[in-house]
């Protein structure tokens, strides 16, 4: 990046820096003070930050090759030229809770306020699977999202929204395949075809065995769900992003940036090799795959970390997948804030935390957020908090200025050494997760879950002995009144729903129903695409719960291993 001579004169001028520093140091120790307040300085992920970086941190770092223009390979600056010049991220915060009616309420009201796009949060029996009348729901309908039993309960969920016009995002893994024929055949019962559809299916199963834990089947078969979700929307819903790899469970379950990163492409190319051995071309799906980051307190950090990702998974594609359309090698992601950063006690400095991490998202180049609200701590948000939430997006977007260039910290010193540092500490990790059989073999030996599992534990010891501080946690405590106006979900939710459950099922055509699932069961056994009887199952008010239940008896479920 810069000539011998003048790299030259720096190391000279760094020399003098550092010799004069340490006689300010002496003269400091004589007098019995510290010349800083700690010993070592590290990121919010325990790298080692230099006091001063100059041109010799970043003279192995090409300007054309590595960073280059944004909207070009290797996309290091930005997947569109101008960015958010063009028009701002996708605002789509995250919201489900109690049932469709409730949640369906909550989604007007964020439209109202300026939202751009939705995002949903199902409960937890609809991540895995269940109906709300099973024995393993009791207790969790609605609780930390939207209960969804059938196309009954999506039809009111996006009731008097247009489908056509906005972009809808679905956190839902194991499952993803039954909420998508609910989503398509609520939207062709409203008119709107397949092809005019826009959103996202989270549908990343790999982070669950290794992060989160809502999973059902083995992997072989989950893996041939999503192949058969990519195979069908390539042909019948282009717009869909048919998978969103998810590196934010993994970071929330107490990954470093560059761990988030490396486990979360390395998933990404575990889907890839499905795919292509599944038969698609490359250039057909890659296009539409997309990710999902965590947004921590470390803000240069996390600028650092997007633009590794991207830098990497451009030349992932390219070299080794073969990509060659542009978008093929294009990482587009969403973000969410940290969840895991959030403290119950004071939570309005939340407001603050959240803030620092939607400008490291946004500098950072990210397609759309979702802002954590100041009391998810503690509960589900309130809607003032949701809309404390929006406006912090709102405010970064229209009065901060960082939006209007394209990547402000490029040719930071900082920065770019950063950025090359994760992505050395995440290739690193890549190789190793090749040497062991891709992502799926190292999640079956148990190595990325421990590799997460040990930096959790270094993290979480910081905090315990204050090497970390965290305001309001472990310093600078306040007494506390226990908080109010919470947001809470009672167990009224979950017999409701049950109720409403039974009385769609016995007025819908159970002859077309039991014929549905067994052709669904037919299609699991042999190696045809899933998607179109599941679609039909759908189209009949055949259960998320029925259909799962098939799936199950065909597929078995998955047993996690052992790691400590």
């Amino acid at each position: 990046m810069y000539e011998k001579e003048k790299l030259d004169q720096i190391k000279q001028g760094l020399e003098g820096y550092n010799a004069a520093w340490e006689k300010n140091v002496e003269k400091l120790a004589a007098k019995g003070r510290k010349a800083e307040r700690k010993d070592v300085f590290v990121t919010g992920s325990g790298a080692e930050v230099n006091r001063l970086y100059t041109p010799l941190d970043v003279q192995d770092i090409d300007p054309v090759e590595d960073i280059g223009f944004p909207g070009e390979y290797p996309f290091t600056r930005g997947v569109q030229p101008n960015m958010y010049r063009g028009r701002v991220w996708t605002m789509r915060q995250y919201a489900g809770f109690a049932t469709a009616e409730e949640t369906n309420a909550r989604y007007r009201y964020l439209l109202e306020q300026g939202q751009t796009g939705l995002s949903v949060a199902f409960d937890l029996p609809t991540q895995i699977g269940y109906d709300s009348d099973h024995p393993m729901a009791e207790g969790e309908v609605g609780k930390v999202g939207v209960a969804i039993d059938s196309l009954a309960d999506l039809e009111t969920l996006f009731a008097g929204i247009p489908l056509d016009k906005v972009s809808t995002s679905m956190t839902i893994n194991a499952p993803a395949s039954t909420l998508l024929a609910f989503y398509i055949a609520a939207a062709e019962n409203n008119g709107v075809t397949a092809d005019k559809l826009r959103g996202t299916i989270q549908n990343d199963i790999l982070k669950e065995y290794a992060a989160r834990g809502t999973y059902i089947f083995p992997p072989t078969p989950s893996m041939r769900l999503i192949t058969d979700i990519f195979g069908f929307c390539s042909e019948h819903v282009p717009g869909w992003n048919t998978i969103s790899i998810s590196g934010y469970h993994i970071r929330e379950a107490g990954a470093t940036a560059a761990q988030e990163v490396a486990f979360t492409l390395a998933d990404g190319i575990a889907y890839v090799d499905a795919a292509i051995k599944a038969g698609l071309d490359v250039d057909t799906f890659a296009g539409r795959l997309s990710f999902f980051f965590n947004s921590h307190n470390d803000l240069l950090e996390e600028v650092a970390k997007f633009r590794a990702a991207r830098r990497i998974w451009a030349r992932v594609m390219k070299e080794r997948f073969g990509a060659k359309k542009e978008r093929s090698q294009m990482l587009r992601f969403h973000t969410q804030t940290g969840g895991s950063t959030l403290t119950a006690q004071q939570p309005d400095n939340n407001i603050v935390r959240v803030a620092i991490q939607t400008l490291a998202a946004v500098m950072g180049g990210t397609q759309s957020l979702h802002t954590n609200s100041k009391d998810e701590a503690l509960a589900l948000p309130t809607e003032e908090s949701v809309r404390i939430a929006l406006r912090t997006q709102q405010i970064v977007a229209y009065e901060s200025g960082v939006a209007e260039t394209v990547d402000p910290l490029a040719g930071s010193y900082y920065v770019e050494a950063m950025t090359k540092r994760i992505e050395d500490e995440a290739m690193a990790y890549i190789n190793k997760i090749d040497e062991l059989g891709g992502a799926v073999k190292a999640i079956e030996q148990g190595y990325i879950q421990k590799e997460i599992q040990d930096s959790a534990y270094e993290y979480q010891k910081e905090i315990e002995t204050g090497k970390r501080i965290v305001v309001g946690q472990n310093k600078f405590q306040i007494e506390e009144a226990p908080p109010e106006g919470l947001l809470k979900i009672d167990l009224s939710v979950g017999i409701a729903q049950a109720k409403k459950l039974q009385e769609m099922k016995a007025g819908r055509d159970n002859v077309a129903v039991q014929n549905a699932l067994e052709e669904v069961r037919e299609a699991a056994k042999g190696d045809a695409n899933l998607m179109p009887p599941i679609i039909k199952a759908a189209k009949v008010y055949c259960t998320e719960g029925e259909i799962n239940g098939v799936l199950r008896e065909v597929f078995g479920e998955y047993t996690p291993i052992q790691t400590v």
